[in-house]
């Protein structure tokens, strides 16, 4: 599908975006191996997420659906069935990694594959450390998809994470909720905590020492009634989109303000961001609020070390914002970016370069000079959700109308992207 985008003179109103894409995807396979009817609202509308609902139906669990809510009779933690067929984790790596730890507990041979693009991702990260505590883990060339999972009674680890990696330790967690005794996973530096909060919420022991965090093996799950907090990744892009455009402002309601993905708001606060956070509650462990943004001239920045672990999925919307301003963007230690859906280093540098901004590319990074403008250009989201939306808000502010080959990309983690944006925007141009 190709959509054209015509400049936006302002953005403005309210929104209130889907499910926090993370967090659906932790609930959903916690409901699945809890005892009892969990219930979750505001779920994600993702494709992604709707994948490992899609595998936990093959795995012998009932889920059903009602709009945006959905309905899991988990089976216990040693409930689930061998499937009939190949599991599909679509465009999912997400689904993947984690449901891996899950499937490595259970005493049966599972397989698990994806389309084309997650065919191409590795999975030796997880791959080591399942086997370890003892699955049988085969795969093409060792390390890519499809995964053949041959489970069984594990045993408890204390495992390092070699690159930080939120997905990898969910996995190794999930698995030590079949070990006997405490797995410990230590993280290089601090990422994303849903794993530990869902975890918790479900009825399974869990310290967090440092940057060592660990899980009794062997809990009782218990199901729960959740709420999953609008989705912070994606309010990325309307964050940016109001930052960019002038004379805009856009409040955003009921987003997730999780405090290691909170980062985002920091960052582009210490820029000059004008944002406000107008009210915060927690939820299941979750903070949720209110966030008000407005046009803001930006200074540029530096994305390197923690920050990057951080920021990561952020990184492409945030490099269209530095080509805008004053000083610019460097990002540093991102090599994960060449493993993503596509390699979004270079997907990143290809567009702008079609807009005539000046980028500069390394193997674990880029450079994006500020001051610059963007010129109406054919785009392409090289099949990408994060590419198409990113380069969706840089046409807003481009001197023509531009056209994004691929744009049905973004429905992977938000199908409503397009229509939200008209909403604030005004009419795309179709």
């Amino acid at each position: 599908m190709t959509t054209t985008i015509r400049p936006a003179t302002r953005l403005s109103g309210a929104l209130r975006l889907p499910g926090d894409k993370s967090i659906s995807h932790r609930y959903a396979m916690l409901a699945a191996i809890a005892e009892g009817a969990t219930r979750i609202r505001n779920f994600s509308s993702g494709a992604d997420c709707a994948s490992t609902l899609g595998a936990l139906e093959a795995l012998g669990v009932p889920v059903r659906r009602n709009g945006t809510e959905v309905v899991i009779d988990g089976r216990g933690l040693e409930g689930l069935r061998e499937p009939g067929a190949t599991l599909d984790a679509g465009n999912s790596g997400s689904t993947m990694r984690m449901l891996a730890g899950i499937l490595a507990g259970h005493p049966f041979r599972a397989t698990i594959a994806g389309d084309e693009s997650l065919s191409r991702r590795p999975m030796d990260r997880i791959i080591r450390p399942l086997e370890m505590m003892g699955a049988r883990v085969r795969a093409r060339e060792g390390r890519y998809p499809p995964l053949e999972i041959e489970g069984g009674r594990l045993r408890s680890i204390e495992y390092e994470l070699p690159v930080a990696s939120a997905q990898v330790k969910s996995c190794v967690l999930f698995a030590g909720l079949y070990a006997e005794g405490v797995t410990g996973v230590i993280e290089p530096v601090r990422t994303r905590d849903h794993t530990e909060l869902a975890l918790r919420e479900f009825g399974a022991e869990v310290r967090v020492d440092g940057r060592r965090i660990s899980v009794r093996g062997r809990p009782r799950l218990v199901a729960r009634e959740l709420d999953v907090p609008g989705d912070l990744s994606s309010a990325a892009f309307f964050l940016a989109a109001a930052l960019l455009v002038p004379g805009s402002e856009l409040l955003i309601e009921e987003v997730g303000l999780n405090p290691t993905r909170a980062a985002l708001l920091d960052f582009l606060a210490g820029q000059g961001a004008s944002i406000r956070v107008l009210r915060v509650e927690q939820r299941a462990g979750e903070l949720v609020g209110d966030v008000l943004v407005r046009h803001s001239p930006l200074r540029g920045g530096v994305i390197e070390g923690a920050l990057t672990a951080a920021l990561i999925d952020e990184i492409p919307v945030l490099a269209v914002l530095g080509a805008a301003s004053r000083e610019g963007l460097i990002v540093r230690d991102a090599a994960e970016l060449r493993i993503k859906e596509t390699d979004r280093i270079a997907t990143v540098a290809e567009n702008l370069r079609r807009m005539n901004v000046v980028v500069e590319v390394a193997p674990d990074g880029l450079r994006v000079p500020g001051g610059q403008r963007f010129r109406a250009a054919r785009l392409d989201s090289f099949g990408d959700h994060r590419i198409a939306m990113a380069f969706a808000v840089a046409a807003l502010a481009a001197d023509g109308e531009c056209t994004i080959e691929g744009a049905e990309a973004a429905a992977v983690s938000l199908p409503e992207f397009f229509p939200l944006l008209e909403k604030v925007a005004g009419e795309l141009g179709g």
